[in-house]
C-alpha cells in the first residue's frame, strides 16, 4: 500500500466529512472536471475518472444494459478479554473492486483484488460475458452524487491506538466482578471498522461514502450452588472513538449482571398455542426475520413471498407502521448511499396496516417500475448487491405496555431473543428465548427461560392486536445472512400483543 493511500486514511478524509453536510445532489462534471472531494477517493484507490470510463466501457462491450464499479478499502480491528486480560487481537485490511453488469435482470459479476489496469480490465471482460453481442457504448458525463452525513463522527478508529483501546475492556471486565460476587468470568470484545467505498456506473454516476463502525460487547457467566447462567450484552453504532466513555461500560455491566440474574429463578412454562407478549426492543429481530424478508423485493419479484400478490391490501391492522430505514443518525443499519450508489431513504413497507412498500435493488425497482429504496446492499466487493435491510421497525403504537399484560389471562410476555430459524418465503419461523415472564391473570408472574417461538410470519403480523407507545431501538450487534451475504442491520418494536403463537415449555 502506497504511502499517498496511506496519507489519505489519517487526513483526507478530514475534507470528505466535511463535504458529508450538504444534501445528496448529482452536478455535473463538464470534461470530467471533479470536486476535490471526489479526487480525494479517486487518489486513494489510485484510478482516474478516464480508467474508470475505460474498464466501464469494456465491462458494456458485449451488450449489456448497465454496469457498475464498486471500489472498497475495509480496515478491520478486534480486541478480546478472557479471564480477567486482553489477550486477543486481530487486524485486517481489506481492498479490491468489484464489476457487475446486467442484462435485463440477469448479472454477470467479477471481482479483482488488485486495481491494477489489466486486472480490472480482465475482471470487466469476465463479468460482460453476461450479454452475448457487439453493442457500441457512448459515455456521457459524469455526475457526481454528494452522500448525505448519516453518521458524524469526532475521532476515526484509524487514530486510535491499541493502547487507548485496551482500557474499556479492562474496565467493563472489573465493573462486573465489581457488581455481583456470583461472576465468576467474563468474556469481551471490542470491534471497529473504518470503510471506504468509491462507486461509478455506466450512467456515469460517481459517488463515495466513508463508514465506521464499533461493537463493544460482554458475556457475563456467573454462578449460583451448582447452577451456572450467562448473557449477552451489546452495543453497535456508526461512530468514533468519542463514543467510548464510562457511561457505556457502565450500561453494558449492569445490563448483564441484571438479565443474567433473571435465569437463576427462571422456569419453562406449559407447552402450547397461547397470547404472546413481545417486549421492547429486541423481539424486533422477529419482526426483521419472520415479516421483514418477506418484504424484499427479489422474492415477491420471483413469486416466493406470500406478499407478493398484497401490494396495496390491508396486511395488519390500521395502528400497524412498519418501516424500514437507513437514515437513522449513528445507526448500524444506516449508510449515506447504499451499494448501488442510490439515495438511502425512510420507507414505508406497511402504512396503517397496508402493504405499502417492498424494499428495491435496482434490478427490482426495474421490474416494478418504480424508484430504489436504497436497499440494494452487499457484505463487500465480492458480492453482488441485492435487496436488503437497514434497520426495520415497527413504530409505536397508542397503547400502554401494562394494558397489553393486563389483556392477558394466560400467556408469556418475552424480550430476550438469541437465534431462530426462517423459512423466508412463506415466513414459518421458530426463534429461541432467552428469557422472558409468565403472564398470570394480566401480571408478570414468574420469569422464564429457554422457550421456543413458534409461528407465522405474516399470520403473526395479522394478529398483533395492539401496540404499546414504548418503542425502543435495539442497538446491538446483529447480522442479516441472506444468499451467503452477511451486513449489518438494527431491529426495534414497540410493545406488541400477538393474539396467539405457539410456545415450546412444559408438556
Amino acid at each position: 500500500m502506497s504511502i499517498k493511500r496511506r496519507d489519505f486514511i489519517k487526513t483526507g478524509a478530514v475534507a470528505v466529512a466535511g463535504s458529508m453536510i450538504l444534501p445528496p445532489f448529482l452536478q455535473s462534471c463538464q470534461g470530467n472536471q471533479i470536486s476535490a472531494d471526489v479526487k480525494n477517493y479517486l487518489d486513494h484507490f489510485e484510478v482516474s475518472a478516464e480508467l474508470m470510463q475505460n474498464i466501464i466501457a469494456e465491462a458494456m462491450s458485449k451488450g449489456g444494459t448497465y454496469a457498475d464499479l464498486f471500489f472498497e478499502h475495509k480496515i478491520s480491528n478486534s480486541l478480546g478479554l478472557e479471564d480477567g486480560k486482553v489477550n486477543k487481537a486481530y487486524s485486517n485490511i481489506d481492498y479490491g473492486v468489484g464489476i457487475r453488469v446486467l442484462k435485463g435482470d440477469q448479472t454477470g459479476f467479477a471481482y479483482s483484488e488488485s486495481v491494477e489496469t489489466g486486472a480490472m480490465m480482465n475482471a470487466a471482460r469476465m463479468a460482460a460475458n453476461i450479454a452475448d453481442s457487439s453493442v457500441g457504448f457512448n459515455q456521457g458525463d459524469i455526475f457526481e452524487k454528494l452522500p448525505a452525513d448519516y453518521y458524524k463522527i469526532s475521532k476515526k478508529w484509524e487514530d486510535v491506538s491499541v493502547e487507548e483501546r485496551v482500557p474499556f475492556l479492562q474496565k467493563v471486565n472489573d465493573k462486573l466482578f465489581s457488581l455481583d460476587p456470583k461472576v465468576i468470568r467474563v468474556m469481551a470484545f471490542l470491534n471497529d471498522e473504518s470503510s471506504y467505498i468509491l462507486f461509478y456506473n455506466s450512467e456515469g454516476r460517481l459517488s463515495y461514502d466513508y463508514r465506521p463502525m464499533i461493537s463493544f460487547g460482554v458475556v457475563c457467566i456467573m454462578q449460583k450452588g451448582e447452577q451456572i447462567e450467562n448473557s449477552y450484552v451489546a452495543r453497535s453504532f456508526r461512530k468514533g472513538f468519542e463514543w467510548l466513555d464510562e457511561s457505556i461500560v457502565d450500561e453494558l455491566a449492569n445490563e448483564a449482571i441484571e438479565k443474567t440474574n433473571i435465569l437463576f429463578d427462571a422456569t419453562k412454562p406449559k407447552a402450547g398455542e397461547m397470547p404472546v407478549v413481545l417486549g421492547a426492543g429486541g423481539s424486533g429481530i422477529l419482526l426483521h426475520e419472520a415479516i421483514g424478508h418477506t418484504f424484499e423485493a427479489d422474492f415477491n419479484r420471483k413469486g416466493t413471498s406470500i406478499f407478493s400478490d398484497k401490494m396495496g391490501k390491508k396486511v395488519a391492522e390500521s395502528f400497524i407502521n412498519i418501516i424500514d430505514d437507513g437514515t437513522l443518525q449513528n445507526n448500524r443499519g444506516s449508510i449515506n448511499i447504499d451499494d448501488e450508489g442510490n439515495e438511502v431513504q425512510k420507507t414505508y413497507l406497511v402504512k396503517e396496516g397496508i402493504l405499502n412498500s417492498y424494499m428495491h435493488d435496482r434490478i427490482s425497482a426495474n421490474y416494478y417500475k418504480v424508484e430504489p429504496t436504497g436497499n440494494g446492499r452487499r457484505q463487500d466487493f465480492r458480492n453482488i448487491p441485492i435487496p436488503r435491510m437497514r434497520a426495520t421497525y415497527m413504530e409505536a403504537g397508542m397503547s400502554k405496555r401494562e394494558d397489553l399484560i393486563a389483556s392477558v389471562d394466560y400467556g408469556v410476555y418475552v424480550d430476550n431473543f438469541t437465534n431462530g430459524e426462517v423459512k423466508i418465503g412463506a415466513g414459518d419461523f421458530t426463534f429461541f428465548v432467552k428469557s422472558g415472564y409468565l403472564i398470570e391473570k394480566g401480571k408478570l408472574t414468574s420469569p422464564i427461560k429457554d422457550i421456543n417461538i413458534i409461528g407465522n410470519g405474516p399470520q403473526a403480523l395479522a394478529d398483533i392486536s395492539m401496540a404499546a407507545d414504548d418503542y425502543k431501538t435495539d442497538d446491538g450487534t446483529w447480522m442479516c445472512g441472506k444468499d451467503g451475504q452477511s451486513v449489518p442491520v438494527t431491529v426495534g418494536l414497540p410493545s406488541v400483543l400477538v393474539k396467539k403463537l405457539t410456545v415450546g415449555g412444559l408438556s
